[in-house]
Order: structure tokens, then sequence, then C-alpha cells
């Protein structure tokens, strides 16, 4: 049993049914109701039966018993469900309903109200699952031992509230979902360990500009260039990158089931699963913004990559008692940022152009001018439209000597201004948070999926491999700035049911990896729909007959 009644609240205390119901983090909650079986003959009930009903959200709602246990012996058996008439009819006059919410079932002394047994739970009803609870909720034979049967009466109540929905996928089972008709998108497969580069595919592809220049890259039949795909031992998107992903895009923007990336990744040489467990997002990233940039090279989307992907930042040492200054100006396509220590994406930046002091043993040796008193750092010259700002959330423990994963909490805004980061003054550099890849998981083993904002309007979606669902705002941000709390107090569990907070648990280890934000003032740019006249003609005779006519040139 729980702790002791002389503790407990009594079930009948209307100022304490929120005590029953553990808090939901992150979700909004309507105020809870509550109902109370009292029942008199406990022995003499049918092997089914159900309680009074109750109203709530537009729905009416009851208990459902099986005092003898449902397809077990040992149990009890007890479920909340929905109903759409005082009859107890289910016929709904629609079948397209859906109804979240939280509740509490539990069972009582009828002599004492403040001593009881209760499990909560949340569900999602809809016409297929009409009802839910526990099929084991309690041990029959300590019913009355534990003085929650006496007499041959009993106490049954439940404690309910509705949860909103606001993205209409809330605990919904997705066997039978359909992405392209929810969202107008639809998911990558998962070839076993690509979850990673899935994200990020989903990222690219939803920036119009990168996918109209990928489309833009060349591709002409074997009869131009001495023999076709053929001539070079199969099919030519399984060789070349930029075919590959042309027709993943053209798969992503036509198809109503989810898309293979299986000739992606041929087309890098990676043949088995080792090959592509080696990378992470920042990795692949690289390796496919550069492929891609090569191919570009000499044809009309020469120059794509950097224009939209490539920034400069300029690396020096100023010496402070002479005139001499030593730098260097870089490209990057990504920026990495410090997680520890940090708080957010501005405390990053902060850190990262802190300007360190070479003196006494440290001094530096300037060209002409002996050993000097310097100051070394890094500013930014110019910021690119796409930015991509990995977070370092994999971090090496000097006093474990090992590689850890930092989940602490690091926030990131919705819009971001780098205008004190740079010297460009030609440009206002205000970003507005396009995608947000997140891992969720430990150091050895994770899953990533991504948050995506594909058009000016803010509305989110959940790119999860698979599946491509609407998602919250709190998703977005809360649920992916990291952990809040020391993880023992995590891990504790909700008081007065003995259920570990199982939900928090798991966001703990889930957290923003990957961040990519656009340009401000060039979204209308950027993110400008595609016209048919983008779209290269080879890319609709089909995947058969592409994959015999066509390769990159």
């Amino acid at each position: 049993m729980h702790s002791s009644s002389a503790t407990r609240p009594s079930i009948y205390d209307e100022t304490k049914r929120h005590t029953f119901l553990p808090d939901l983090r992150g979700h909004e909650t309507g105020e809870p109701i509550a109902s109370h079986w009292r029942i008199k003959h406990w022995s003499k009930l049918q092997a089914r039966t159900h309680g009074p009903v109750l109203k709530l959200g537009g729905h009416t709602w009851r208990l459902l018993l099986y005092p003898k246990g449902n397809g077990v012996r040992d149990c009890m058996s007890l479920y909340l469900e929905v109903v759409h008439d005082n009859n107890g009819n289910h016929q709904a006059a629609t079948n397209d309903w859906a109804v979240c919410a939280q509740f509490c079932l539990v069972l009582s002394d009828p002599t004492n109200p403040s001593h009881y047994f209760d499990n909560c739970t949340t569900h999602r009803f809809c016409p297929d699952e009409i009802d839910w609870g526990f099929t084991r909720f309690y041990d029959l034979k300590m019913l009355e031992k534990n003085r929650l049967v006496v007499d041959d009466a009993v106490t049954i109540s439940v404690f309910v509230r509705i949860v909103k929905d606001p993205t209409g996928v809330l605990w919904r089972n997705l066997a039978n979902y359909d992405s392209r008709k929810e969202t107008g998108y639809v998911g990558l497969k998962n070839q076993g360990a690509t979850c990673y580069m899935n994200s990020l595919l989903q990222s690219l592809f939803c920036i119009n500009q990168f996918r109209k220049a990928v489309y833009q890259v060349p591709v002409s039949n074997g009869s131009d260039h001495g023999g076709g795909a053929s001539n070079h031992g199969g099919d030519a998107s399984t060789k070349n990158v930029g075919l590959a992903l042309q027709k993943l895009f053209y798969q992503l923007e036509h198809a109503n089931e989810p898309v293979s990336t299986t000739e992606l990744t041929k087309s890098f040489g990676w043949e088995t699963v080792d090959g592509f467990m080696q990378h992470d997002v920042q990795e692949f990233s690289r390796v496919l913004l550069e492929n891609l940039e090569a191919k570009m090279k000499n044809t009309p989307a020469d120059g794509a990559i950097e224009s939209l992907f490539v920034g400069k930042m300029k690396s020096y040492i100023k010496c402070i008692d002479v005139n001499y200054e030593s730098s260097r100006v870089e490209d990057f396509y990504d920026i990495q940022l410090n997680v520890v220590d940090c708080k957010n994406v501005q405390a990053s930046f902060d850190q990262y152009i802190e300007e360190e002091t070479m003196d006494g043993e440290n001094q530096y040796m300037a060209e002409g001018h002996g050993l000097q008193n310097a100051r070394k750092g890094v500013i930014f010259e110019r910021f690119p439209p796409v930015l991509h700002l990995h977070l370092k959330r994999f971090h090496y423990s000097a006093n474990d000597n090992v590689m850890v994963k930092i989940n602490d909490r690091y926030e990131f805004p919705d819009t971001l201004c780098l205008r004190d980061y740079c010297t460009d003054r030609s440009q206002d550099y205000t970003y507005q948070l396009h995608s947000v890849l997140v891992h969720s998981g430990d150091l050895h083993s994770g899953h990533y999926f991504a948050m995506i904002n594909p058009h000016k309007e803010r509305k989110w979606l959940k790119f999860d491999d698979e599946h491509v669902v609407p998602a919250a705002n709190t998703e977005v941000f809360d649920d992916n700035f990291g952990l809040s709390m020391p993880a023992k107090h995590a891990l504790a569990s909700h008081p007065g049911t003995g259920i570990p907070k199982f939900a928090e648990t798991s966001k703990s280890f889930t957290n923003a990896y990957m961040l990519v934000y656009i340009q401000k003032d060039k979204i209308d740019q950027l993110l400008h729909p595609l016209a048919d006249t983008d779209i290269p003609a080879h890319l609709r005779l089909g995947s058969k007959e592409l994959s015999k006519k066509c390769f990159i040139m």
C-alpha cells in the first residue's frame, strides 16, 4: 500500500483533486472533475459492469469494471471509457473524433476515504480505442486484507481532466497515419542507423533555394559523353551523389509513402551499415555539401553552396604595445558552440569571440618585433544566409578520460541577432530558427529527429524518420533545451502514485544537437516555392527511365 491514510487527503476533498493527477509538464490541461461509485455488494457484481456516467469536454465517460479480471484470474481490471449517450451507446455521429485525457483510478475503503490505492495514466480516446486503463489493477486476494473491500462494500473513484491537443497528434497511434495527407510532407525510411542523415536531409529539403540548386546540376544522356549509365556498371544514381539527391528530393515532393535513402547512401560508397554508422550529423553535413559543391563547379548551380551555407571568420593575433597583427581568414560551413558553462546561444557566441591575452611565458613572437604581449581571438567577417550551429553536446571528460554527453539545459531563441559578432555592417544578421536537429540518448546509442518550420508561418513539424507530424512550440523549444534539474530528481516518482516520471526521464536525455537559422530578410528568397519549371524534365521520366538514361555531368 501507499502512505498511511493519516497523511493523505480524502477522495471527497474537492480542493485536493489535483493531487491525484501528476503535473504534465509542457501540456495545457483543463480543470479535473471527480466521480465516486459506491458499491454495496462487491461479491454480487456481474463479470462486466459499468459505473455511473459523467460529462466532461463534450464527451460522456464511465468506469468499466471487471471485478474478477479481464483475461486474468488474480487481479481486478478497471478502465475508463467514452460513450456517446447516457444509455452507453457507442455509436457516434462521426468516426472522426478524439479526446486526450489524464485520469486517476482510485479504490478506497468506504469507511475511510483517506485509505486508498490509486493509479494514473494518460490516453488518446478515439473510435479505435474507446477505453483505457489497467487490466491488472489490484490483486484480488489483497482487497479485503488491505481493507479496500470492507463488509463487501468498496468505493471506486475516477479523477479526470482533458489535455489540450493543439497539434492533433498527441498520443496518437501512427500505425495508419498518412503524413502527406496530414502535413503535406512524407518521411524517410531508416536503414537501421540513418536517422541522423534523415533529419539533416529533411532540413535541407525544406530550404527551397537549396533544393532548386540541386535540381540545377545538369544531367545528360550517355550519348553526349561517350557512354551512359550502362557503361558505368548499373544505376547511375548509385554512383553520383547529385543525381541520387535529385531523385530523393523529387520523391519527397511527390511520393505518398516514406522514401528510401538507399540510392543516396550507395552513392557515398556506403554499402553496409558499418559505413554510415561512423558519421554524425555535422560530419555528414560537411561531406554532403562539399561533394555537391564539387559537382556544381562550372554548372548553372556553381557557387550555390557557398552563397547559401559558407561564412567567413578571421583568426587574429594583435600585439598590444606595437603596431603588428597576424591574421588568417577562413571559410566555415558551420559553427561549433560550447554547451559546457554556457546557458544559451548568446553566451556561447560571447565565449567564442572572447579574446585570450598572450603574456608572460606565453608571449607572442611577432615578426620584426620579438616577443610581445598580444591578444588572440576570432571575429566573424560574414555569416551565411543559412547558418548551421553545431552544439557540442559530446564532451571529453578529463577526470574520467572518456567522452560523455552533456544534457545540461541550454536555451536557443526563435529569433537570433548576430550583428555584434560580425565586422560586416552591410547586412542585417538577424536570423529566424528554421530547424532543430535533436538527439535523444547517450554517447553510445540514441535517435535523431528534426523539428522544422518549412514556411514563413510559424507552424512546426516533427520529422521522425517515416512520420511527419505537427509539433507545438513547447516540443520545439522547452522539450529540447535539455535537463533543468538534477537527474536524481527527474527519476523520482509522482507523490502518492509510485509511478516513475518516465516522460521527464526520457526528455532529460533528449536535446538539441544542431540548430539551423535562416537570415530573416532573406526568408522570402530562401523559402520561395519552386515552380514546375524548376524541376528538371529527366526527373519526371520515372525512376526506371531515370536509372537507364541519366548520369551527372
